[in-house]
C-alpha cells in the first residue's frame, strides 16, 4: 500500500470529541503491518474564525487539496450567530465543499436490527430500510448567485438566493447515482420539483436521457420532492437509491436519518474527482459539548467509508462496522439511542468499545 495523507478537522461542539474517538481507530490501524498513512489536523469552523479570522482558512484548503482524504467532525454554534453570513461557520463547510468541487454527497440511511424500536416509526414500516441518499453537493441554491439581503425604495427588505444548475453539474452527479445504484438493486429514484421549478425541469431531463443511453440496465423513476418526503415516512422500503438536488438532498436525507433512529449513527462520504471528506451528518450539538454524551458512532462509520471509499482498505472498512455491530449487540448505548434494558455510556466508553471490538477480532 502507498504512503497515504489524512486531514482531521475536528471544528467546533461535539466535533472535537466525535474525532477524538476515530483518532483512535485510525492511530491504531495505522500501526498495523501493510497500513501507513500521516494524519494532519487543520481548522475549520468557528474555531477557525476564532483563531484566523475566517471560517476556512486557505492553508486549510491548500492541506486538504493534497490529502488523499478529509475526515470533519461538525461546524458551528450560537456563538458564531451574530457574524455576517461570510464569517459563520458553516460558510466554511460550504466553501471546503466547493473548493474541492466535492460534488457528490453519499449518505446512507440503514436501520440496524438492534435500533428498530429506537425509530419513531413503526417497526413494521422501517424494518429493513436500506436507503443509499445521492445529494449533489457544490452547486444548486446554496452557491447560486446572485444572492444576498437588499433594502428596497420602500424601505422594505428582500432576501433572495438563486437557484441554477448546468446540464453538466446535473449529469456528473446522476452519473454517480447510476453507478450506485449499479452496486445495489438497479434501482434509482430522482427526485425534483419539475412540475414548478424550471431548473429541475432541466434536471429531470438530464437524468432521464442520461439513463436512456448508458444506464438502460438500471430502472429509473421521478417523484416530486414533496411526495417523496411523504413516501419516506409512509412506505421507506419502496427506495433503494435516490438522487437530487443540494437542497432536495439536505433535506430528505435529514428525514431519512430520524427513520433509523437517530441522526447520530449515520455517516457520509463527500466526494469529487480527485478529493474525498467524510463526516458524520449531524451539527455540532453545542447544547451536548463538553458533556462527554455524543455518539461517536456516526464518525466511526464515516471512517469506515473512508477506508473503502479513498484509502482502498475495503476490509478494514467492514471490520469497522462489524464492530460498531457487536457493540450494539452488547447493549450499549449513548443518550440519543437509548433504549430500556440496554446501558447508557458516554463518548469515550462507546468508542473504548468499538476499539475492543476491533482488537479482538484479530
Amino acid at each position: 500500500m502507498t504512503h497515504k495523507h489524512i486531514l482531521v478537522l475536528p471544528g467546533d461542539g461535539i466535533g472535537r470529541e466525535i474525532v477524538a474517538e476515530a483518532m483512535k481507530i485510525l492511530d491504531w490501524l495505522g500501526s498495523r503491518p501493510g497500513i501507513q498513512w500521516t494524519i494532519e489536523e487543520g481548522l475549520i469552523g468557528g474555531s477557525a474564525y476564532d483563531a484566523t479570522g475566517v471560517p476556512l482558512p486557505e492553508e486549510t484548503v491548500n492541506r486538504a487539496r493534497k490529502a488523499d482524504a478529509v475526515l470533519l467532525g461538525a461546524v458551528g454554534g450560537p456563538k458564531w450567530d451574530r457574524l455576517d453570513f461570510s464569517l459563520r461557520p458553516e460558510r466554511g463547510l460550504l466553501g471546503i465543499r466547493k473548493a474541492l468541487d466535492l460534488y457528490c454527497n453519499l449518505r446512507p440511511a440503514q436501520v440496524f436490527a438492534q435500533l428498530i424500536d429506537a425509530s419513531p416509526l413503526k417497526r413494521e414500516i422501517v424494518e429493513g430500510i436500506d436507503v443509499m441518499v445521492v445529494r449533489e453537493l457544490s452547486s444548486g441554491i446554496y452557491f447560486g448567485e446572485p444572492r444576498g439581503i437588499e433594502t428596497l425604495a420602500d424601505g422594505r427588505r428582500r432576501g433572495f438566493n438563486t437557484l441554477s444548475y448546468t446540464t453538466d453539474e446535473i449529469e456528473r452527479v446522476a452519473r454517480r447515482a447510476f453507478e450506485a445504484a449499479r452496486k445495489r438493486k438497479n434501482k434509482l429514484c430522482s427526485v425534483d420539483k419539475a412540475n414548478v421549478l424550471e431548473t429541475t425541469g432541466l434536471w429531470r431531463e438530464v437524468v432521464s436521457e442520461l439513463g436512456r443511453r448508458d444506464y438502460p440496465d438500471v430502472t429509473l423513476s421521478h417523484m416530486y420532492v414533496d411526495n417523496a418526503a411523504m413516501q419516506l415516512l409512509r412506505n421507506p422500503r419502496q427506495f433503494d437509491c435516490i438522487v437530487t438536488t443540494n437542497l432536495f438532498g439536505d433535506i430528505l436525507s435529514d428525514e431519512a436519518s430520524m427513520l433509523t433512529g437517530s441522526i447520530g449513527m449515520l455517516p457520509s462520504a463527500s466526494l469529487g474527482d480527485h478529493n474525498a471528506l467524510y463526516e458524520p451528518i449531524h451539527g455540532s450539538a453545542p447544547d451536548i459539548a463538553g458533556k462527554g454524551i455524543a455518539n461517536p458512532l456516526a464518525t466511526l462509520l464515516s471512517v469506515a467509508m473512508m477506508l473503502r471509499h479513498s484509502l482502498e482498505l475495503p476490509k478494514e472498512a467492514d471490520r469497522i462496522e462489524r464492530a460498531v455491530n457487536h457493540v450494539l449487540d452488547q447493549g450499549l448505548r449513548t443518550a440519543d439511542i437509548m433504549q430500556p434494558g440496554a446501558r447508557e455510556v458516554g463518548t469515550v466508553a462507546m468508542g473504548d468499545a468499538v476499539m475492543k471490538a476491533l482488537q479482538e477480532e484479530v
